[in-house]
Formats: C-alpha cells, sequence, structure tokens
C-alpha cells in the first residue's frame, strides 16, 4: 500500500503578496488585476472569500461583492520563485514529486517511516520545514490514494493537516459535496444533481453499469473516485510519469477592445513567445497551430493551419499565426480577444531550403539562450522586438512557464 501527500500552499498568490507587503496581512485582498479591469480573480484572501469572492471571478464583480479589497495586480515572477523554494523542500524530503501546479504537488512517501515515522508524523515534520523556509503556510492531505489525499488537504485548510486512514476512504467521501471530486466541475455537477446525487456517498451506491450507461468513460472513473480510488484522467499514471500537455496555449482580453493592427499584432507576436517558451520547457514541437479571434460583438473564430514541419520557435510560431490573422480578420472591425493555440506533437525532422534552415537554427540558438536569460533573471528579460508595443500583463492563474519540476 502506497502512501501520497498533496501539499496545497494556502492563498498562494496572496501569500506571497503580503511577504513583500506586510499591512496587506489580514485584509481582504484580491490578486489578478484592478476592479475596473476585464479580467478575472486570480486569489483572493481568507478574508474576501467571507464575501463570496472567489477565483476565475470577473474582477469586477469580485469589487462588486467587496468594494473595500485591495486589488493587486500580481507578480508572476515572485510565486515562480517561491514555488521553486517549495520545491527543492519537497525534493529534499523525498524524490518522488510532481508538481501538478505552480502552487500544488503531489509526493510519495511510500517506505520513508524509518526517516520520518508514521504518516502524520512525517506531515508535520514537511509541514515545519516549509513554513521555515518560505514563511508561507500550507495544507497537507494524506492517503493511499493521490485524489483523496487532494481532497483531504482541501478540507484541512487553512494550515492544517489531515490523513485519512487506509480503508476509511469511502466513509471520509460519503457526506462531501460531488464537488469536491476533481474534474467535476459546474456541468457534470448540474448532471449529478438532476439524477438526485448531491453528495460523493450517493454516487457510491449507484451501479457502475449506470454511470457508465449515463457519462460514457467518464461514469466509470466518477465510480471508483466516489470509493476513494485513483480513476480516470491524470490519475491513470504515475507520480513522475506525466505526459506533459495535450495542447499549449494563450489568450489575451484587450482591457478595451482595438483595430489597432500594429497592436493587434504585437500582441500575436507576444503570445506566440509564449505558447514557444513552453513548448521549449516541455520539449515538444507543434505540428497544428491555431488562432483565436473574438470581435466586440462576442461572435468568436478559430482557424488552424499545419505548417510544413513541427515547430517551437517564436519567430515561426508568429509567422504562421500572423498569416491566419491576415487571411480572417475584417480589416476595420474592432478586437475584444486573442489567442494562440498550439497542439499535434510531432518532430521537426527534415531541412528546409538552405538559407531557411540556417535562419532555423540562428533563431533556435538564439532563443535557447532567450530562454536561460528568462530562467535566471525572469519572463520579461527579454522578448522580440515585434511584441513590445503589444506587451501586457502575463496573468497570474494561467500555467505559466518557469515552473519547477517541469524541464
Amino acid at each position: 500500500m502506497r502512501t501520497y501527500f498533496h501539499v496545497d500552499m494556502d492563498a498562494f498568490f496572496v501569500s506571497v503578496e503580503e511577504l513583500y507587503d506586510p499591512s496587506l496581512k489580514g485584509k481582504p485582498v484580491v490578486v489578478g488585476g484592478r476592479p475596473n479591469e476585464r479580467g478575472v480573480v486570480s486569489a483572493a484572501s481568507y478574508a474576501a472569500r467571507k464575501f463570496g469572492v472567489h477565483s476565475a471571478m470577473p474582477l469586477r464583480t469580485a469589487y462588486k461583492l467587496c468594494p473595500q479589497a485591495v486589488f493587486v495586480d500580481g507578480h508572476p515572477d515572485r510565486y515562480r520563485d517561491y514555488s521553486h523554494k517549495v520545491y527543492d523542500v519537497l525534493t529534499s524530503f523525498t524524490p518522488v514529486v510532481e508538481m501538478a501546479s505552480i502552487d500544488e504537488a503531489y509526493l510519495d512517501i511510500t517506505g520513508t517511516e524509518r526517516l520520518y515515522g508514521p504518516p502524520l508524523r512525517a506531515a508535520h515534520i514537511l509541514h515545519e520545514r516549509i513554513g521555515t523556509a518560505t514563511k508561507l503556510n500550507c495544507s497537507i492531505g494524506i492517503s493511499a490514494s493521490r485524489m483523496v489525499a487532494k481532497i483531504s488537504s482541501d478540507q484541512a485548510k487553512p494550515n492544517g493537516v489531515l490523513w485519512v486512514i487506509p480503508g476509511l476512504e469511502a466513509q471520509f467521501l460519503a457526506p462531501l459535496d460531488v464537488r469536491k471530486v476533481p474534474g467535476v466541475g459546474k456541468v457534470t455537477e448540474k448532471n449529478l444533481h438532476a439524477l438526485g446525487i448531491r453528495k460523493v456517498g450517493d454516487l457510491a451506491k449507484l451501479d457502475d453499469d449506470f454511470l457508465a450507461a449515463r457519462f460514457g468513460k467518464w461514469g466509470l472513473a466518477l465510480a471508483g473516485k466516489s470509493k476513494g480510488e485513483d480513476a480516470g484522467g491524470w490519475y491513470d499514471t504515475e507520480i513522475g510519469e506525466d505526459e506533459g500537455p495535450k495542447s499549449i496555449s494563450h489568450e489575451h482580453t484587450f482591457g478595451e477592445d482595438t483595430a489597432d493592427l500594429d497592436r493587434i499584432e504585437s500582441t500575436l507576436a507576444r503570445l506566440s513567445e509564449m505558447v514557444g517558451r513552453r513548448l521549449r520547457e516541455h520539449g515538444l514541437e507543434a505540428r497544428t497551430l491555431q488562432l483565436k479571434l473574438r470581435y466586440s460583438d462576442f461572435s468568436t473564430i478559430t482557424r488552424a493551419h499545419t505548417p510544413p514541419r513541427a515547430t517551437q520557435l517564436d519567430t515561426e510560431i508568429f509567422s504562421e499565426i500572423r498569416d491566419l490573422f491576415r487571411r480572417n480578420w475584417k480589416a476595420g472591425a474592432t478586437v475584444r480577444l486573442l489567442g494562440v493555440h498550439a497542439s499535434g506533437w510531432g518532430d521537426s525532422g527534415g531541412q528546409m531550403d538552405l538559407l531557411g534552415e540556417e535562419q532555423h537554427q540562428k533563431w533556435k540558438q538564439t532563443l535557447a539562450a532567450a530562454d536561460r536569460l528568462r530562467d535566471k533573471f525572469g519572463e520579461g528579460a527579454i522578448g522580440l522586438a515585434s511584441g513590445m508595443r503589444g506587451n501586457f500583463r502575463e496573468k497570474t492563474h494561467e500555467n505559466p512557464a518557469g515552473l519547477p519540476g517541469k524541464k
């Protein structure tokens, strides 16, 4: 039987901001942007959550609920910095670590009893080490199942430790809302409620065949999860066996809709940079590149193209995306949102013509050097000149480049 920890940093973005500005402590704080902007909440302090503010909520809605809150733009480089500090503590505790996001990780501590004692004692040791090294609070869930460990860390918040003893997983889960199950979003929750399923215990009583008939493979995964099993999606692989992303994308919503062609194309250049950076970080090359274009009236088009060979270079991505944009933009129409999406991993094998191949290799070397500078000095340290006018604040809540454990 295995023993897993799920470590989740408490109000991570807010807590890091409080380290830099102690006057924020105890106040309702919203990270993500200004209250008059179109963005969404990346994180909210526990004081702000009491007013109903939560992540992914529009900033303007958060302001209506809690006008006295302090709204902070956020500093992604700081969060990456502290994420690395947390990662260093985790990997010194056990070598089997997988960062699930910038502020949470799974650990396999099976067989460490002689080092740390029983699971609960080990968790308290780790909890203290993280606090000492980072001055941040975290919550730790312990279970023989990664999924249950994740749910138990959520139940332990803030700043707590919770161990679900082996054999009691289903009993622990039964009284919880079905929304607590990882992967159950608003749509699935609504469908389950329509069937009279509100608690995980209600789900566990249903026949596997019934759930499979209603929800397909996801229904079978739900059946397993309701009993405390690691089932479906990410849980089908072991810790450290992450197969990487199925796609990589970045989007930007303009503060005010624009028809300024230079600004639009410069923004596409910046988005292409962000996608290219993450492709190289994962060692991937994209065969399919896609443009997302949303106008002021919210009408949205997506257009994809497969270049002659797979790529991970900012300049090649931007060239393809710009071409897609120029062929599909209604000249003069105001744009609300732009997105760049990469998928269909392949191999860039084969050569271009001599001049094209020489340019490709030069850019490959240049961008590798640029990535090293970003690793050392932050994501804003260097960028394409073509993206300077379209530069925008990186979204705090997105899955950014430069995270620990991803290389």
